[in-house]
């Protein structure tokens, strides 16, 4: 999700999918990586998941290698290192 979070960023996620709307980051598992949970940008809704895609263009690890995604939460606001709300 770089530039918009680096590594070791620490967040506040708002559990529950029902107020994701296209452009959100969120926190999601793919269903074909069942346990990995990613933080990426939610584009739009499909197959009954959301379809994720990183802020990074030159990485691939997201949507379009890994398919839809469940959403846990909605990231609502970094805490660390420095606070900064997400939009």
């Amino acid at each position: 999700m770089v530039p918009t979070l680096r590594a070791g960023d620490a967040v506040v996620v708002r559990r529950g999918a029902r107020r994701v709307r296209a452009g959100d980051i969120v926190v999601a598992e793919f269903r074909s990586r069942r346990g990995l949970l990613v933080v990426k940008r939610a584009v739009e809704e499909r197959d009954g998941g959301w379809w994720l895609v990183g802020d990074n263009e030159f990485v691939e690890d997201d949507s379009r290698a890994h398919g839809v995604a469940d959403v846990i939460g909605r990231v609502i606001f970094r805490y660390y290192p420095r606070p900064f709300r997400l939009r």
